[in-house]
């Protein structure tokens, strides 16, 4: 295994920088340490995990089909997203096992009141970025 140092730069393709708060969900072994370890190194810290009630600016959510019900998680950490903030969901490329269609994470974002903003290929994940709608303008 690569150290975070020789690894492709996928925090700064999901926007995250120095000092930002990031909580991470959904680990597990089978998680990219890489794309974790740079980021740590980015943001000069350490993720915050699901133990927390901090406003974060980024909330890294690994997901895999079967994981359970996408749009009840997403209202869930949707709650602690700063109002700038993103949500990254994370899921296996495809013909991995565990492999979850961006059209179904667009689908429940939508249904968890977000709009899907880009998709990325991270290694053998694929990031898929979520946010807020935008608001209307004021008349």
């Amino acid at each position: 295994m690569g150290t975070a140092a020789d690894a492709p730069d996928h925090a700064r393709r999901m926007g995250i920088v120095r000092a930002m708060v990031v909580r991470e969900l959904g680990w597990d072994a089978d998680t990219d340490d890489e794309i974790r370890a740079h980021i740590e190194d980015i943001i000069g810290g350490v993720m915050v995990g699901d133990d927390t009630d901090e406003v974060v600016d980024v909330v890294l959510l690994w997901w895999r089909n079967g994981d359970g019900d996408l749009a009840c998680e997403l209202t869930d950490v949707v709650r602690l997203l700063s109002d700038t903030g993103a949500i990254w969901v994370l899921t296996p490329v495809t013909g991995k096992p565990g492999h979850v269609d961006r059209s179904e994470v667009a689908e429940e974002a939508h249904a968890a009141g977000l709009v899907s903003v880009a998709a990325v290929t991270l290694g053998a994940w694929s990031g898929n970025h979520l946010a807020r709608p935008p608001e209307p303008p004021s008349a």
